[in-house]
């Protein structure tokens, strides 16, 4: 394996989010600039589709005395690994400091790989000429199924016209919840075990598929994936699966 460091192919230094760029709109300051600009309103309605297209919630009263979580835009330039732009990017998150334990939410705690079994992992494959993949989850936290009740503000900016005073009950989980991190591993989790995968006691975030001659390793950091398996025809059918 080469690192881009190595093979001197280095990222350039991330430009200020408020530094002028030739032909490319800065990072808003509020929900009324980013409106008001179309690249960043492009942005927000592709992110708001998709949370509606996902179920994210259902428009309810307000609970009687219950908690309502608050929530608020961020915006961020996507950009390729030379530096250049890739696209605009908006995500509605929750402010999870306004949420409550015991109300709001209840165990936060989610695994992710340790260094050591990263480096077995890859040692493992190389030497044995394996193919690796790298895979990242779009969306992955919105992906986690909540247990708990959790009510939250409506999107600035794209608040329901004809009930405004309504909140947004959530199904799935968003950014900035303190379980998203738990609920999106144990959805994930589950699913791998459907493909035959398991989890071995030492890493609870390394998965591990055996089926006769075949072998394939799978390593989860949040919602980045490493996976390497004892063929590549193998590696495809689990990729394929996991779309």
């Amino acid at each position: 394996m080469v690192t881009r460091r190595a093979a001197g192919v280095l990222r350039p230094a991330a430009l200020s989010a408020t530094a002028a760029e030739p032909g490319i709109s800065p990072v808003p300051s509020s929900v009324r600039d980013a409106l008001a600009e179309p690249h960043w309103r492009r942005a927000m309605e592709e992110e708001y589709a998709a949370l509606l297209a996902n179920q994210t919630w259902d428009l309810v009263p307000p609970p009687p005395g219950g908690n309502v979580v608050t929530g608020k835009w961020i915006w961020t330039h996507k950009r390729r690994a030379d530096g250049t732009l890739d696209r605009y990017k908006a995500r509605w998150v929750l402010r999870g400091f306004t949420q409550r334990p015991g109300v709001d939410y209840d165990e936060t705690f989610s695994p992710v790989v340790k260094p050591a079994t990263v480096r077995t992992v890859l040692s493992l494959a190389l030497s044995r000429s394996w193919p690796v993949h790298q895979l990242d989850v779009k969306n992955a936290f919105l992906h986690g199924t909540l247990s708990e009740t959790v009510y939250c503000s409506q999107p600035a900016g794209f608040v329901d016209p004809a009930r405004p005073e309504m909140v947004c009950r959530l199904n799935k989980s968003l950014y900035g919840l303190k379980q998203a991190p738990r609920v999106w591993y144990s959805r994930f989790a589950t699913f791998l075990v459907t493909l035959g995968f398991t989890e071995p006691k030492s890493d609870t975030s390394l998965f591990v598929y055996r089926h006769g001659d075949e072998t394939a390793y799978l390593l989860l950091y949040v919602d980045d994936i490493v996976l390497t398996a004892s063929s590549q025809h193998l590696l495809q059918r689990i990729i394929t699966s996991l779309q």
